[in-house]
């Protein structure tokens, strides 16, 4: 039988599509349970009130799409609380209507461009977090340009950048190179090698920065009566979220 547990692993998948981490991890899991006749019901929550329509939206659409494919779940209702544009992102998703028809008037594009966009500057990020532990090592940073994944210790970064690569139709076998034009594909020669390794590091420090202070936001928003920060919705921590 299908539990919350295997509702939230499906959860663990979606991202927050600015910051590439994810929503479980960033405590936007506000509940989540299954009923014995297979109905999921998610429950999510934002930092803040005004949190861009798109962002949430791709959020709420793609926690829609990871838990009505878990085995098991017969229907999934997913529902976002407490943002100014609630009531239109719920029933859009729902309906499984696009973006464009959801804030007809106000969007001039579906999200998939957005989505794109992110995903690079999470390659830029990746390759600075494969990249920082090589340079550490000794290696100079005209060697960088030369190597392919396959040469590089394998690691959780180096995982997580071949995934991001992946979704973006990029190059991630042994074989590819280690740097490339997020936006091109294009392997990074040695004349742009000291700007490209310049912006992976700004892009990096920059989504860990906006991480910090979207989880300040968010523990400032959200907090027990006590006054500590609510528990982070993950699979292991079932339990201290009193899910079934």
């Amino acid at each position: 039988m299908t539990d919350a547990s295997h509702v939230l692993a499906a959860l663990d998948t979606v991202r927050d599509p600015e910051l590439d981490e994810p929503i479980t991890t960033l405590g936007f899991v506000a509940f989540c349970a299954v009923s014995q006749d297979g109905v999921a019901e998610v429950r999510l929550r934002l930092p803040t009130y005004f949190c861009a329509p798109n962002f949430a939206f791709l959020m709420v659409a793609d926690a829609y799409d990871a838990v009505s494919a878990v085995d098991g779940v017969a229907r999934t209702d997913v529902v976002l609380e407490d943002h100014f544009a609630s009531d239109q992102i719920n029933d859009g998703v729902a309906a499984r209507a696009g973006f464009t028809q959801v804030f007809h008037g106000e969007a001039v594009e579906e999200l998939g461009q957005l989505r794109a966009a992110f995903l690079r500057k999470a390659v830029l990020a990746g390759t600075d977090r494969v990249c920082r532990p090589l340079l550490t090592a000794g290696a100079a940073a005209e060697d960088l340009a030369g190597m392919v994944l396959g040469e590089v210790p394998a690691s959780a970064d180096l995982d997580r950048l071949r995934s991001r690569r992946t979704e973006l139709g990029l190059p991630a076998e042994d074989d590819a190179p280690l740097l490339l034009d997020p936006a091109t594909g294009a392997a990074i020669g040695a004349e742009a090698l000291p700007l490209h390794l310049r912006r992976a590091r700004i892009t990096r420090i920059s989504l860990e920065a906006n991480a910090v202070s979207c989880r300040d936001l968010f523990a400032q928003r959200y907090r027990s009566s006590l006054g500590d920060p609510e528990p982070i919705a993950r699979p292991d921590r079932v339990g201290a979220l009193g899910l079934p």
